[in-house]
């Protein structure tokens, strides 16, 4: 199912949404989906017997995952609107029994498929990545230095767990330490200032930046698996030396060349060589 096809779906649709910063996620109305997906003349009505069918069906907490928001309404007054993340709008989706709904039950499937392929053989994912940023306009250099960057991540995160260190926010926070001791930014700055909100942002760096930032944490992995640091404190304290090895490198450079390596170009207005 091509992304065109799906798109086209929502062409002339008014969907609300808005962006979390603090957790780094859209949230989408509800209703406005319904309305998108269903001929029904009260998306709102649709909405609250879909939640009825669902909960009863034993989907609870799909319907818990859904939360008040205040959004403009059609008369341009602030009104209190269910409101669902990515996953759970595609969670719902699943359980509309419309025409407009096929394509996504269709896409779902075939993305699933693809990642059980995935699982089994997980050259499949590199071989999928490569074109998919081929696709994208990338060149093949700043291609195959993003892979070696998939790489040398995964070394990191592996010695992360060897030191007893969780996936998801300590892993946040120590990438967040290298960030700061490399760029003199947070991620989430980082980001901001290249216009980026769920983007990655390995995928919107220039080769410079890139290679920075494969430099940097390279250096964290080599310097923890030396010092096999305990506890979140000690981990931090390494990602910061890791990470300053990086800054030097970006120092001595800037100063060689005259010119500043954090950018806020990204894929969009950046051509990447």
């Amino acid at each position: 199912m091509s992304k065109q096809k799906i798109i086209a779906i929502f062409q002339d649709k008014q969907i609300r949404r808005q962006w979390d910063a603090e957790k780094e996620l859209w949230y989408f109305s509800v209703s406005d989906i319904i309305a998108a997906l269903t001929k029904s003349i009260d998306p709102v009505v649709y909405w609250r017997k879909l939640k009825e069918r669902l909960i009863k069906e034993g989907g609870n907490e799909t319907v818990t995952n859904c939360h008040g928001l205040k959004m403009i309404a059609p008369d341009g007054k602030m009104r209190l609107t269910d409101v669902a993340d990515t996953e759970t709008i595609l969670r719902l989706i699943q359980s509309i029994p419309s025409p407009n709904a096929e394509p996504f039950k269709l896409w779902l499937a075939q993305v699933g498929y693809e990642r059980l392929e995935e699982t089994a053989d997980p050259e499949i994912a590199i071989e999928r990545a490569l074109k998919t940023y081929l696709q994208k306009g990338y060149s093949r250099n700043w291609i195959n230095q993003r892979l070696k960057s998939i790489e040398i991540r995964k070394a990191l995160t592996d010695e992360w767990e060897a030191r007893g260190m969780k996936e998801g926010l300590e892993f946040a926070i120590l990438t967040d330490e290298i960030t700061k001791a490399w760029t003199g930014l947070s991620t989430k700055d980082y980001k901001k200032l290249k216009g980026l909100n769920k983007e990655n942002l390995r995928d919107n760096m220039t080769n410079l930046e890139l290679v920075l930032n494969m430099l940097a944490e390279t250096a964290t992995t080599e310097i923890s698996g030396k010092n096999k640091p305990e506890g979140l404190t000690a981990n931090k304290e390494v990602a910061r030396q890791g990470g300053s090895v990086a800054k030097n490198a970006r120092q001595e450079i800037e100063t060689r060349t005259g010119q500043k390596i954090i950018s806020k170009q990204n894929a969009k207005t950046l051509r990447l060589k």
